[in-house]
């Protein structure tokens, strides 16, 4: 239908005798505001329509007062569509003190699928009704490859001397290795470009910058990894920090660098083995996965925005600018989800290179190796306008264990367990049981330690903090604590 808004009395009446269907709506008042703004996302995500406030159901224009408030009203409304939208509102005079709103969107196809308060609506009839969540996942995947995209723009001012050659092969030699790319590039550098789909029609693309770029400052500040070590539990005090710009796969090494150079490798000497066998804190594919979500799926258009690397002595964090993509919500990541890519050029690189899968299974994968690895698994979240994904592990000091447990276990560890061998505590017991004072110590020096060398355990290790929590020793720590002793001659 013509979306225009009528102008006057006769193209209201026009439209009135049309009566309610796919693209018209008619509502009593803007008290139905809410059911109204949910039409229009239906008509968004068809060929457009219109909702008149101030019309009965049988079509009979009744008008309502019309305030200032009445429009601040529908343009608040108005930002809790997903991607924008763009309203075009008219007041039409029907009587003395009464007008009928007339609110008209038109259809944007590369936008579809429209939100309303994060649901997607769909009009079938005259009716409105919550879209299918197949058909919207469906409309999702359309719109990642639709043309209006801000990696398939033109990165303006770029051009080929800007972009790494070098790190160009680097990346088609890796995708080679993988069978990802087994048809001829050449060696000329547009060309390669072409095949990889970061330049059309002689232009780069903004996710060649990305991917590629040899400069970063002023145009491109987003591509930024921001790393820091902090003491304790907040980010009051820095052990280690470090910011870097760089095309996406160099700043994908630096943060596994930083990681190792950061997180414990704990061990113990097996009885029967000759070596010691090492397991790192956070299986090593599975932080490489979420790093690679956070370069693949950031939003890029926020020039503000950077991926962070956080590691406190509980928990390593990674933060993306941008929530997760358009559809996917942090519950759903621990499940079986569609694969929704706002960045599918980036991705499709990374793909080519072996970094990654293509079918929604990254955030899975990473659980199933946590769990194999006997660690909790990530928690997924989105905390001001952010991707965030945690990994609960102990960062704190590590103790190696042996089966011949000697000069690995402090002296402070060492008295823990012999508190501990009794009975299981609380940390407050603890504390008093060591006749200690001061939480921090307790943590630092005693219950991480011991935690992270597997000596003792949580009796709650789902809730670290539950206020039921408690310790005790593991069958390692009992084993330690026997042989400790045997030391000692008692």
């Amino acid at each position: 239908m013509n979306t225009n808004a009528p102008a006057n009395l006769q193209q209201l009446s026009a439209l009135l005798r049309q009566g309610e269907g796919p693209a018209l709506e008619f509502k009593r008042s803007t008290g139905e505001l809410k059911e109204g703004m949910q039409t229009l996302c239906a008509f968004l995500n068809g060929t457009g329509g219109m909702a008149l406030f101030g019309v009965r159901p049988d079509g009979k224009a009744e008008g309502q007062g019309v305030s200032d408030q009445t429009l601040r009203d529908i343009a608040q409304a108005a930002e809790r569509f997903e991607p924008p939208a763009h309203l075009s509102i008219e007041c039409v005079k029907v009587k003395t003190g009464r007008e009928v709103v007339a609110v008209s969107v038109e259809s944007v196809p590369d936008a579809i699928p429209f939100t309303y308060e994060g649901r997607a609506y769909e009009r079938v009839g005259s009716t409105t009704r919550r879209m299918p969540q197949a058909k919207y996942e469906r409309r999702l995947l359309e719109r990642a490859h639709s043309k209006r995209r801000w990696e398939n723009e033109p990165a303006e001012g770029v051009s080929i001397k800007d972009i790494d050659r070098a790190e160009v092969f680097r990346i088609v030699e890796a995708a080679r290795a993988k069978g990802h790319l087994t048809e001829p590039v050449g060696s000329r550098l547009p060309g390669v470009l072409d095949r990889l789909d970061v330049r059309k029609d002689d232009r780069i693309l903004q996710a060649a910058a990305v991917l590629f770029g040899k400069e970063f400052m002023p145009d491109y500040p987003q591509c930024e990894l921001r790393m820091a070590r902090f003491r304790g539990l907040d980010k009051t005090e820095f052990i280690d920090q470090k910011n870097v710009r760089g095309p996406a796969f160099k700043l994908l090494e630096e943060a596994e660098v930083f990681c190792q150079r950061h997180l414990p490798l704990p061990g113990k000497i097996v009885p029967g083995k000759l070596q010691r066998e090492d397991r790192p804190l956070i299986p090593p594919d599975a932080m490489r996965e979420i790093l690679v979500n956070a370069l693949i799926h950031r939003d890029y258009s926020n020039a503000g925005g950077a991926i962070y690397l956080a590691i406190f002595d509980d928990r390593v964090e990674v933060w993306s600018t941008g929530t997760f993509p358009a559809g996917i919500t942090p519950e759903m990541l621990s499940r079986e989800h569609t694969s929704v890519l706002r960045n599918p050029i980036i991705a499709d690189v990374f793909h080519r290179a072996g970094l990654i899968e293509k079918w929604g299974r990254g955030t899975n994968r990473v659980i199933e190796m946590c769990r194999k690895a006997g660690i909790r698994p990530p928690e997924f979240h989105e905390i001001a306008g952010s991707a965030v994904v945690k990994f609960h592990v102990s960062v704190g000091v590590t103790v190696q264990v042996t089966d011949q447990v000697t000069d690995q276990v402090t002296d402070q560890v060492e008295r823990l367990l012999a508190l501990l061998g009794n009975r299981p505590m609380t940390a407050a017991e603890i504390m008093r049981g060591l006749e200690m004072n001061h939480r921090p110590t307790l943590r630092d020096n005693y219950l991480h330690p011991a935690l992270q060398a597997g000596l003792i355990e949580m009796t709650v290790p789902d809730k670290p903090n539950s206020r039921l929590q408690k310790y005790r020793l593991t069958p390692e720590g009992e084993k330690a604590l026997m042989e400790r002793g045997g030391e000692d001659g008692t």
